[in-house]
């Protein structure tokens, strides 16, 4: 009987925390996070203080507050969560990280995070150009990121990362090159490089339904994502996952616990769990999530125990993302089948056309494999 061994509450835990505010939805975003909704800020922070309680004793090695936009909560809500934190049973060498975006850095806001124990910023730049900012709808300004990132480190932040896109409209592979260059100028820790995605529902799901955005042809964008690898490399950003680079001993831990398929809880509007075995969510209405709270019933949405079948396609899925791969040893031990009596024709299939290598162990995606990694990977979904 498979008894998702890998995931028992004996383990420490990895605590996610949703922030579902911002001062405006940017075009290309599909989370779930809202606008307009300042007036029930306070009453959301109360509960969600209610929800991270819930965690108990239990030991917690990585928190990750994101959203939305985190750095938008007003301080007085931040006080509610900062009470439930520091009620957390955390490890010595708790990870710890913020998301915000620039606009919404304040000193005072900053000074507090830093007391509450953060020692990882998630800045959302994006793009280094004003009017490529102006294009995706973001509220801030390359000089707002500037003044921002400049204002954490005079605080003592030593590990940020900056997130970028590439793949915008009416971008070119010059303009991605200058955003990288300058970012690279500054020196964060680590850089997440996503290639954009047209998400349902979002404004530019409409524009190019109307044919209306101006994305880069496809060879471009692989441009794009070819210079990112060459460059940052040079610069010595070591690459860990597809989108994601950083310097010597700074890989966002957090991140890992999703790609390595171990658990987490989330609290908070719209936040996943995966614990114990079992997968569940939260509402992502905002007001049912304070009414339910409130009364003290924190809804599991959608809960179901993981078999067999689930972890050992999300554990390939997610871990093909990394760029070491996934081990076989792991694979086998995990889930007590030999991988090649599960995987095998697949394996087999991608070793020989040199989209996936085998080496020491390890099962990982080439350089040409990562470019048509989400095909690859589907292939080990069972039907």
């Amino acid at each position: 009987m498979y008894d998702n061994k890998e995931v028992n509450y004996n383990k420490p835990l990895s605590l996610y925390i949703h922030i579902p505010f911002c001062k405006k939805k940017c075009f290309y975003c599909d989370f779930p996070s809202y606008s307009g909704k300042e007036n029930v800020m306070m009453d959301y922070s109360k509960v969600l203080a209610k929800d991270i309680e819930t965690m108990g004793n239990r030991e917690i090695d990585t928190i990750f507050i994101g959203g939305g936009t985190p750095t938008y909560l007003s301080l007085d809500a931040w006080y509610n969560i900062d009470k439930s934190i520091q009620k957390l049973n955390t490890t010595e060498d708790l990870e710890f990280t913020v998301e915000g975006n620039p606009g919404t850095f304040t000193k005072e806001k900053l000074i507090f995070l830093r007391n509450m124990g953060v020692n990882r910023l998630s800045i959302g730049l994006q793009a280094w150009q004003n009017d490529m900012l102006k294009n995706l709808g973001r509220v801030h300004t390359l000089e707002d990121f500037l003044e921002g990132y400049k204002m954490a480190r005079s605080l003592g932040f030593s590990n940020i990362n900056v997130d970028l896109i590439f793949g915008l409209p009416g971008q070119t592979l010059e303009i991605w090159r200058d955003c990288l260059e300058n970012v690279v100028e500054i020196s964060p820790e680590h850089i997440s490089c996503y290639s954009l995605i047209v998400e349902e529902g979002t404004p530019f799901y409409n524009l190019y339904g109307e044919n209306k955005l101006n994305l880069p042809p496809e060879k471009e964008e692989r441009a794009m994502y070819d210079f990112t690898l060459e460059f940052l490399l040079k610069k010595c950003y070591k690459q860990y996952e597809i989108s994601n680079f950083c310097k010597k001993g700074n890989m966002c831990r957090h991140n890992l616990v999703y790609w390595d398929l171990k658990q987490y809880v989330g609290c908070g509007a719209g936040a996943h769990s995966y614990a114990g075995g079992y997968r569940y969510r939260n509402t992502e209405n905002i007001e049912q999530y304070i009414l339910e709270g409130t009364r003290g019933n924190f809804l599991k949405l959608d809960r179901h125990k993981n078999s067999i079948y689930n972890d050992m396609e999300e554990f390939m899925f997610m871990g093909l993302r990394k760029v070491n791969g996934i081990s076989i040893s792991d694979f086998n031990n995990r889930f007590s089948k030999n991988i090649y009596s599960v995987y095998g024709n697949i394996i087999t299939k991608y070793i020989n056309n040199k989209m996936l290598i085998l080496r020491d162990g390890r099962l990982y995606l080439s350089r040409r494999g990562i470019e048509v990694s989400n095909s690859i990977m589907c292939e080990f979904i069972f039907n």
